[in-house]
């Protein structure tokens, strides 16, 4: 509703000028897209969430590690192929890396991590020297792009790794990590229960680092048609077969591997079984609505405003842009899944609502600086170096439960509606100010400054935390120290029945 209560405050201005006829398609896309939330949180609560804890305490308690780490492999990869956030990204970068080649490479990169974040949690490491080492390995690559002269792919291989931890993705991976974290035990539980969502967010960029550095040829970007009528009339039914198959794809690749275990493995019983298989049906359908709605109402809209506002007013197109990141964060699926499995793993140490204000202001600000990088044309490394080392500083200085959960955070908020309205906005932007060959290197990006800035957002709760902690500490041991020497404490002891 914030967001739609936001497209309407600028149809009544003169910085954007939207048709009635966009206005009722944003309008009628806003009823579906609240419905579509509606039916994918129950459904996710329903199937993916004991998806996900049933599969990781299952393998971990068979103690047979050799069927552990395969299966993460294969259940990174083949999710990440049928994760409908990157096909969105695919279709809009097409003229530039097929999507036959894009997607596979992305998945081998999620599948890989995903079974190094499997054997973290096995072996009890800790995640903040894992991601200072993988960060650092990245940021190698990214020397090794430029002295290859592939530059442009810079942006575009940060949002890779943002756009893989997507509605699907997310609710299953995380369960679980929790489903082998408590299996394993340990003084470190709720730590390890989080960091499978960071740790599959690195590998992408590195493989899309790795895939831009070898390409060859060179390489022109085609903007996709963002107006209304290419997704409503003859198109329409198309569009929803199309997000349709994708997102059964998708589920019809989890649920084989589940059925699998579950023969093999888990032996649930047939209550919980029903259960689970009517929370997919409601996730099926809660996402194709929701999806549909994005792509047939939210990205033409964001794409005009972007327009409309870059060439009337940047100073508008800034403020619209940080005030957009920062409700967006209401409208992502998977940021109320986050926020919940947080609440309880934390007993409570981190609310729901502390977590949904921090994501909101790092969102925001994301959205914001990466509008003012598109006016003032600088390149994404000088908001990405100087925010991930403060990030990584500050791992060696919070709980490790609160690095764990900044770094999921970061992948959790960049969900569908940032690849499908805010990334879309970005670029009318870009394309009013500076062209339509800016678009690669210039307007992507976003998605990876959505993915970054909760990171810095999250840890600063913990930092926080461990601030407050130590000054009560100091507090209480000045009040013990000041008491007087003569006064004494009486007990008195009662008897009861």
């Amino acid at each position: 509703m914030p967001v739609a209560a936001l497209v309407l405050f600028l149809y009544v201005t003169p910085l954007v000028t939207l048709t009635g006829h966009e206005l009722k398609v944003f309008v009628l896309s806003t009823v579906f897209l609240i419905l579509g939330i509606a039916m994918f949180n129950l459904g996710a609560d329903l199937s993916m969430t004991p998806m996900g804890e049933h599969i990781g305490t299952g393998l971990t308690k068979s103690s047979r590690l050799f069927i552990l780490l395969p299966v993460a492999f294969l259940m990174g990869l083949f999710i990440t192929i049928a994760e409908p956030d990157l096909s969105v990204l695919a279709s809009q970068v097409s003229g530039v890396i097929d999507s036959g080649v894009l997607i596979p490479t992305i998945g081998i990169g999620v599948g890989g991590f995903l079974l190094l974040g499997v054997m973290k949690i096995v072996f009890q490491k800790e995640q903040a020297s894992l991601l200072l080492f993988f960060y650092m390995v990245i940021f190698a690559f990214v020397a090794l792009l430029f002295l290859a002269g592939k530059g442009i792919f810079l942006s575009l291989s940060f949002d890779s790794g943002g756009v893989t931890t997507g509605p699907i993705t997310v609710p299953f991976l995380m369960a679980m990590g929790v489903g082998i974290a408590r299996s394993i035990g340990g003084k470190k539980v709720q730590e390890n229960s989080f960091g499978l969502v960071a740790l599959c967010s690195i590998g992408p960029v590195l493989a899309m680092l790795i895939l831009s550095i070898c390409s060859k040829g060179t390489f022109t970007y085609a903007i996709p048609d963002y107006s209304v009528e290419a997704h409503l009339g003859a198109h329409f039914l198309p569009t929803v077969a199309d997000t349709f198959r994708e997102v059964f794809v998708a589920l019809l690749l989890i649920v084989f591997f589940f059925l699998v275990l579950q023969f093999t493995l888990l032996k649930l019983s047939p209550k919980r079984l029903i259960q689970i298989f009517i929370g997919i049906a409601y996730t099926l359908v809660g996402l194709v609505i929701f999806l549909t709605a994005v792509a047939v109402g939210y990205m033409p809209v964001g794409y005009r405003i972007g327009q409309d506002l870059a060439r009337n007013s940047k100073l508008a197109a800034i403020l619209f842009s940080f005030v957009l990141g920062m409700v967006t964060v209401l409208a992502e699926p998977a940021i109320h899944v986050l926020n919940h499995q947080v609440e309880d793993v934390t007993d409570g140490n981190v609310s729901k609502r502390q977590m949904l204000i921090a994501l909101s202001i790092g969102v925001g600000l994301s959205v914001g600086l990466s509008v003012l990088r598109v006016l003032l044309d600088f390149s994404i490394l000088y908001y990405l170096i100087p925010g991930y080392c403060i990030s990584l500083g500050l791992s060696f200085f919070v709980p490790g439960l609160y690095t764990a959960i900044a770094f999921d955070s970061g992948g959790v908020a960049s969900g569908p509606l940032t690849s499908s309205f805010v990334l879309p906005m970005v670029i009318g932007v870009c394309v009013a100010l500076r062209g339509e060959s800016a678009v690669l290197e210039s307007a992507f990006g976003i998605v990876a400054m959505v993915a970054m800035t909760p990171l810095i957002a999250i840890q600063m709760l913990g930092f926080r935390a461990v601030v407050a902690k130590q000054a009560r500490e100091k507090a209480a041991m000045r009040h013990i120290f000041s008491a007087e020497d003569a006064q004494v404490i009486y007990f008195e002891w009662e008897e009861f029945d």
